[in-house]
């Protein structure tokens, strides 16, 4: 279980120090606020944790800075600066907690991943190894056959969250029944997208009753329910995992919002540590309608002060998210409204 990052002149943030809950995170905030980079930075965190790549290497093939130069991720104050990154987990040794940190430093002038200085917990991160699943905005099952090849032989310029989450989509299903809790969720998946997913010569395909569609001839809110079916089906998420998922209302109807949550929230339940960035009041407002007390949930709200140095607030309810962008924005879009409808009278 990730609990914390402490973040200083890295990317965005000129200082950041964040706790996250066990369950359910959701972060809203202004485009440029850093969402997306917070969620890249824990999953190439977690993700060393189970790969031969250092820290400083996963982060350069996750943010992919011009010339894969590390010491572009630093936030510049004059001619040089430095940035110190600290990811802070919980792993049980003999039964007991114990907390493990993994550090990481470098400079503007840091022009290779090699150079930069990783410390901590290095070696224990690695003796407990912490599956974790990124889900970036863009769909690549569509995209499927033949990109892992391509990305493993030859230079392209895709991050590597996509290589990633096509290998974990292929990953094999695991030995034995499927439990009943995941038998449950598939089928909530199944009946949203009347089917389920398969897969032949690295190419998918919804299987329904009709018969077997490909995920190229497929709307994308339904390859990303497909997705979310693999990932189950697959055992990737399961007690103890990290799914970090970037804005998960993109290309999805309002009603399947309604779906993608009761998934998430249900995950949560079950042991998986779940990160979603969102720009969607529909969205939030099917976390607040379905949650409830006894789930473990924080909402984190990233906001520049007048300094423009981005903060941050974490709620355990929607409802005391301050500042809160989305709701702003749609109170000025209804005083607007009303301005228009009442000309004058409503100056």
């Amino acid at each position: 279980m990730l609990d914390r990052i402490k973040l200083e002149r890295f990317t965005a943030f000129e200082q950041l120090s964040l706790k996250f809950s066990p369950g359910l995170n959701v972060f809203i905030g202004e485009n440029g606020c850093g969402k997306t980079h917070l969620l890249k930075l824990v999953y190439a965190a977690c993700d060393v944790s189970t790969g031969q790549k250092s820290f400083a290497e996963k982060l350069n093939r996750v943010f992919l800075p011009s010339g894969e130069q590390i010491g572009r991720l630093v936030k510049r104050r004059g001619a040089s600066s430095k940035s110190n990154i600290e990811v802070i987990r919980t792993v049980q040794v003999d039964s007991q907690p114990k907390r493990l940190a993994l550090r990481l430093t470098l400079s503007n002038h840091t022009k290779d991943a090699a150079k930069a200085t990783e410390s901590g917990a290095r070696k224990s991160w690695r003796e407990h190894p912490l599956t974790s699943v990124y889900i970036p905005v863009k769909d690549m099952m569509a995209n499927a056959p033949g990109f892992r090849s391509l990305y493993n032989l030859r230079h392209i310029h895709f991050e590597e969250v996509y290589a990633d989450i096509i290998d974990r989509a292929f990953l094999g299903t695991l030995k034995g029944p499927t439990d009943r809790d995941r038998r449950r969720l598939l089928e909530i998946l199944q009946q949203s997208m009347e089917g389920k997913v398969i897969s032949r010569n690295e190419e998918f395909f919804l299987k329904s009753p009709q018969g077997e569609l490909e995920f190229t001839l497929l709307a994308e809110g339904i390859r990303k329910l497909g997705l979310l079916w693999v990932l189950i089906q697959n055992g990737t998420l399961l007690d103890g995992s990290v799914l970090l998922w970037d804005e998960p209302e993109a290309n999805l109807n309002p009603k399947l919002m309604r779906t993608v949550v009761q998934i998430l929230v249900e995950l949560q339940r079950l042991g998986v540590q779940v990160f979603v960035t969102t720009h969607n009041y529909n969205l939030l407002k099917e976390f607040d309608l379905q949650l409830n007390t006894e789930d473990k949930a924080l909402f984190h709200t990233l906001f520049r002060d007048e300094q423009r140095n981005v903060q941050v607030a974490s709620f355990e309810r929607y409802e005391d998210l301050q500042p809160n962008a989305i709701d702003d924005t749609l109170g000025q879009l209804a005083d607007r409204e009303i301005r228009q409808q009442m000309g004058e009278l409503g100056q």
